[in-house]
């Protein structure tokens, strides 16, 4: 299979999510009217499939002989091709995260509000972080470069279709838009880990479904977690999480006001 066809398959796949949640969202009896928005994900086992078969295919990838055959053809034929490697990997991660905010700049008013987004991205983040760093020192898996011993899962790729995710749910209800965009940057993310030899298929794989369900968790997660930053005492009280990137680690603060 060429790497041209991997990518038109795998982004496919993705496509295939986008469409049965947003035909899951118009069947639905909760679906968002327009004068009363629901700020949670409600949790459905069916978003469980597409994100759960990514991961199990790269869990099982690891002890397959037969896939990591497949890891390697792949990754012969992406390396013959290469004149030079291009990391702009490591800057399109961030793309669908940021557009979130930088669509709120512009006017464009998405699901939830600064505060409550910000939460809700700092959960998944801090759960996306926590899952690819143990799974990576767990598995120690070595990249295909031979550079290191922790290839698996993609944390670029992760990074990214979480933010892929993010955004889908916050404009998914201005313009579907929007979410295939962020998605198709994110599948864009992952085949340049891929074309600049640092990670497998079952790498790729893996990290795009831990991103889905981490910003997933978010949601679900959100009346619990909003609970904490609630203030009785002080209404007016305001606090939010703000993202950064120093070139070298990505991260998010806190800020409050009182």
């Amino acid at each position: 299979m060429s790497f041209i066809k991997f990518i038109f398959i795998f982004w496919l796949l993705i496509s295939s999510s986008l469409c049965a949640q947003t035909l899951d969202t118009i069947k639905s009896p909760d679906t968002l009217s327009v004068t009363k928005k629901v700020q949670e994900l409600k949790f459905n086992p069916k978003q469980l499939i597409i994100p759960g078969a990514l991961i199990g295919f790269g869990l099982i990838g690891i002890n397959s002989d037969q896939i990591k055959d497949f890891n390697s053809e792949i990754s012969e034929e992406v390396v013959e091709h290469i004149d030079k490697q291009i990391t702009i990997d490591d800057f399109t991660q961030y793309v669908p995260a940021v557009s979130v905010y930088a669509l709120g700049a512009f006017g464009v008013k998405g699901k939830n509000n600064f505060k409550d987004k910000s939460i809700i991205l700092a959960t998944s983040f801090l759960i996306m972080t926590v899952t690819v760093t143990g799974l990576k020192s767990i598995t120690k898996v070595e990249r295909p470069d031979g550079t290191s011993n922790n290839s698996f899962p993609s944390g670029h790729t992760a990074t990214a279709f979480m933010g892929a995710e993010f955004l889908y749910q916050e404009y998914k209800d201005v313009s579907i838009w929007y979410g295939v965009s962020g998605y198709a940057i994110a599948t864009f993310t992952g085949a340049f880990r891929m074309y600049n030899n640092r990670h497998w298929l079952t790498d790729v794989a893996a990290g795009a479904g831990i991103g889905i369900l981490s910003a997933k968790a978010g949601y679900w997660l959100f009346p619990t977690v909003n609970k904490l930053f609630a203030s009785k005492s002080n209404p007016n009280r305001k606090s939010a999480f703000i993202p950064y990137y120093d070139g070298k680690q990505v991260g998010f603060g806190y800020v409050s006001s009182f």
